[in-house]
């Protein structure tokens, strides 16, 4: 008999490893809340989920991409240029309304850009995204050189740092969370959701049942461009600053949020509650890190550990109970 056949649904649920992530998440936050000084104030958790937000924004479509077994590591570099194009249209007197929307549809054709190397010319994307981060980083230097644009209108500003009510929730978790709802609802209840599951389990399989798979990863990428984009206008009006190497080594910590979150670096496995719990639990390691006077080179070394055991546990275990199995079963 198969596990499915002798255990509930609702058990294999709870040993699944999103759920696991979850509470260890839980398990952390409680931990640091009683042992890490200042981090369970109302306005460490303000920094908290202010410090969350882009890589939780830009983990949103990344798993989308990662779960179709490509992957995005330009984001950051995206971020950088639509930051360092919204500084130089603003001192050219171009108004904030129109700034905004124009950094979106800039992050959406350098995510367009990418999904064209992958799709069509039928590059490899771990190359193609590795080239375009060195790309687009060099683009915001040229664009902004090394100087910063920091007199933003406070009407903006106030409101990105600016929390609900006067509570500690920033005003900036309601568009994340109608995208995570929006992503989430997509992904797990929707038939572009199943065909990026099937485009991860078996490329080949899913073209033979008629998903258009060139088609759907190249729109994936222009989402994954133009999410980054938006992360670049709120990372820069959050710190009224509009510099070229803003988000600079995002990435490492949007692919070890979705990898530790369950994603298969492999593709066509994934949740993206998982992730998000992933992005919580990151974000929270780095925050109490930091209270503890930890530099930024040794936060890391954390990430990095992080994004090696995010990818090596999993495969541990996979193979485990592959190997129970067959001993079982001989």
């Amino acid at each position: 008999m198969s596990d499915k056949t002798t255990r509930p649904a609702w058990l294999s649920r709870l040993a699944s490893w999103d759920a696991a992530v979850i509470v260890v998440t839980i398990v952390v936050l409680v931990i640091a809340s009683g042992a890490v000084e200042n981090f369970g104030t109302s306005r460490n958790f303000t920094f908290l989920l202010l410090d969350l937000l882009p890589i939780a924004l830009v983990a949103l479509p990344m798993t989308f991409v990662v779960v179709t077994g490509e992957i995005d590591l330009s984001v950051a570099s995206t971020l950088g240029l639509t930051s360092a194009v919204m500084g130089e249209a603003w001192n050219r007197g171009m108004t904030i309304e129109s700034i905004i929307p124009l950094c979106i549809v800039l992050g959406a054709v350098l995510g367009a850009l990418n999904g064209f190397f992958v799709t069509v010319l039928k590059l490899p994307s771990l190359a193609v995204t590795i080239g375009t981060l060195a790309l687009y980083r060099g683009l915001a230097f040229v664009v902004l050189g090394d100087s910063a644009v920091a007199d933003f209108p406070r009407d903006y500003t106030s409101w990105v740092t600016g929390t609900i009510g006067g509570g500690p929730i920033p005003n900036v978790l309601i568009p994340l969370v109608v995208l995570a709802v929006v992503f989430g609802v997509v992904l797990h209840a929707t038939p572009i959701g199943r065909a990026v599951f099937a485009a991860g389990a078996n490329e080949q399989a899913a073209r033979f049942a008629g998903i258009r798979v060139g088609h759907l990863k190249f729109w994936l990428y222009v989402v994954s461009g133009a999410v980054a984009g938006l992360a670049g206008v709120l990372w820069t009006l959050r710190y009224s600053s509009a510099r070229a190497d803003n988000g600079f080594g995002l990435e490492l910590a949007v692919v070890a949020a979705v990898l530790l979150g369950g994603v298969s670096i492999f593709g066509g496995k994934g949740t993206l509650p998982g992730v998000l719990a992933g992005v919580v639990l990151l974000a929270t390691l780095q925050n109490a890190l930091r209270l503890q006077d930890v530099s930024n080179e040794a936060l890391n070394i954390v990430t990095g550990v992080l994004l090696i055991i995010s990818v090596l546990l999993p495969n541990l275990v996979t193979r485990t109970r592959a190997s129970l199995r067959r001993r079982v079963t001989a």
